[in-house]
């Protein structure tokens, strides 16, 4: 349902049935062509769509494109299209001018499709997960995770959209040197609660953050002293088995606060206990993708082009990091069956990438081509126009908690959608609180409450929305700019899908309220004729409910007063 798509069909067919009828009469030899590429231009005060058709025909049939073009104009049919003039302009553009039909159907296709307008079925759908987040259950989440929470959770939302079949999946890395750190960190803090600042020396390397303290002193509230009795081995134990479910519990309530709701939460803990890192690392063994080298398995990373080998096992037994992530990549493809495979991972992984697509180039499963990561740039925060360093809470980099209780959530994910993950950001907190113009989100909030307002006054003054009107009469500039904008929610979509940028919804967004703003000021409605009102008060539905779902996409409310 793009009716943009189905003009360029039209066209891209008027154009090649007309060569064919050009060639026919004999004013056009008959040759291996190219197909007819239709886009929108740039400026459409030639057309609304335009073609090189001719231009490209010049070479293959050895004339001039504008004898070429003067040919297909002479013998195009328009008949049962969108269209109602074609032109030539320059050296050989064909321009296509739409028809009022084509406005009417695409208004009338809003309607139809209510809070479904926007979506289409993929030409080839796939089975798609979206991993990302994925922190270290050991601490809270920090701005590189704010930012990819959104950035995650919007790509997967166009995919679906776009017509793919998705699953949003957070990785719970609850195995590995990190948890071993974090009970050191824990214990630390224990003892020193209970004994003293000097009872131990708290190592540099261990996590400092408060709520490392706060778990600590949660631990004497539950056990008191008990845990000095055990071993290290033992009360390190009991920590991890406190420590690593409240710190996920937290994890989880940030981000149903975040209005991030995953599909499956994965255990890394998971792969290890079932043997399946085991596996995995023996079947690289297996196709002769590994070697021993002083007591530790190492992969011929170098064999695919990377910059050094890797160690999977180490010279004490025990699997690497990398090994449980060729693991559980292994997992998404082979066990799970997804077709595509997108990481969100901070850039400063970028030397990772490479390597594990390797390793599952190695194991049979194509990782070069079905596993996709998306490199995120940092974040820096700002205020009174200065850099936001330290969070009064912890004392150390701003979590993600934090911020939610300085800004509205929407602002929040609004703003970390709204430029390209490998673009560095800054994120102005002044502005994300700002009701005005000036605030993007505020703006495009305000145009969707403003056309409710609209409508419910009309209705107070007895003069009812209807269902159908006749949007033929739409002609003013305004209006069919209007028409246009909203019709291209679909492309749109399908852009950000393929681009993996779901921060063309925000550009888009700002866009389609500019333009409703414009129409709004240009054309009066309720002082226009019936016939006229009727028309521009079904487009301010469509535009209403067109800012909805692009609002919704992004996972911001779409307010009906202000």
């Amino acid at each position: 349902m793009n009716l943009i798509e189905q003009a360029k069909k039209q066209a891209a067919e008027a154009v090649l049935n007309a060569y064919h009828a050009a060639v026919q009469a004999g004013e056009l030899p008959e040759a291996e062509v190219p197909a007819v590429a239709v886009e929108i231009p740039k400026d459409t005060k030639n057309g609304d769509y335009a073609s090189s058709f001719a231009m490209q025909c010049a070479r293959p049939l050895h004339m001039a494109p504008r004898k070429i073009a003067e040919s297909i104009t002479a013998h195009v049919s328009l008949d049962d299209t969108y269209f109602e003039e074609i032109s030539i302009a320059g050296p050989g553009f064909l321009n296509f001018r739409l028809g009022k039909k084509w406005y009417a159907d695409a208004i009338a296709l809003v309607a139809q499709m209510g809070k479904d307008y926007g979506k289409t079925k993929a030409e080839h759908p796939e089975k798609i997960m979206v991993e990302f987040v994925s922190a270290n259950p050991t601490g809270p989440m920090h701005m590189g995770n704010a930012r990819g929470g959104v950035l995650g959770d919007c790509l997967a939302e166009v995919l679906s959209w776009a017509g793919h079949d998705v699953t949003r999946e957070f990785y719970i890395n609850d195995a590995g040197n990190q948890v071993d750190k974090f009970a050191h960190s824990v214990e630390g803090r224990y003892i020193q609660q209970l004994k003293g600042e000097d009872a131990i020396a708290f190592d540099p390397s261990w996590y400092q953050g408060a709520d490392i303290k706060e778990l600590a002193a949660d631990l004497i509230q539950m056990h008191g002293d008990k845990l000095l009795d055990m071993s290290g081995e033992e009360r390190r134990k009991v920590i991890v088995e406190y420590g690593l479910p409240t710190n996920i519990a937290r994890m989880q309530r940030d981000l149903e606060r975040y209005k991030i709701h995953y599909d499956v939460w994965f255990r890394e803990s998971g792969l290890h206990s079932s043997g399946y890192v085991e596996e995995t690392v023996k079947m690289l063994a297996d196709k002769g993708a590994t070697y021993e080298k002083e007591g530790a398995l190492w992969l011929r990373s170098t064999d695919f082009g990377c910059e050094k080998d890797d160690v999977l096992r180490r010279a004490n037994g025990f699997y690497t990091y990398f090994a449980a992530d060729i693991a559980y990549h292994r997992n998404k493809f082979e066990k799970r069956g997804f077709d595509r495979v997108i990481n969100i991972w901070g850039a400063d992984h970028h030397g990772h990438v490479h390597r594990l697509q390797s390793a599952l180039d190695a194991l049979g499963l194509d990782g070069s081509h079905r596993l996709e990561i998306v490199l995120m740039q940092l974040v820096r925060m700002m205020q009174g126009g200065e850099v936001v360093r330290m969070s009064k809470r912890t004392g150390k980099s701003l979590t993600l908690s934090d911020l939610l209780d300085e800004i509205p959530v929407d602002a929040a994910r609004y703003f970390f959608n709204s430029r390209a993950a490998e673009t560095q950001m800054e994120f102005d907190l002044d502005l994300a609180v700002k009701q005005d113009s000036d605030n993007p989100l505020y703006y495009c909030q305000y145009a969707h409450a403003r056309i409710c307002s609209l409508l419910r006054k009309m209705e107070e003054e007895g003069v009812t929305v209807p269902e159908q009107a006749d949007l033929t009469v739409l002609s003013e500039a305004e209006e069919l700019a209007l028409v246009k904008q909203i019709s291209l929610l679909p492309e749109e979509i399908i852009g950000a899908a393929a681009d993996r940028d779901p921060s063309r919804l925000n550009k888009y967004a700002v866009a389609l309220c500019a333009q409703f703003h414009r129409f709004y000021n240009a054309c009066r409605i309720k002082e226009a004729e019936d016939e006229v009102r009727d028309a521009r008060l079904v487009l301010c539905r469509a535009a209403r409910q067109t800012i909805y779902n692009v609002l919704t996409m992004i996972g911001v409310e779409a307010p009906e007063h202000m």
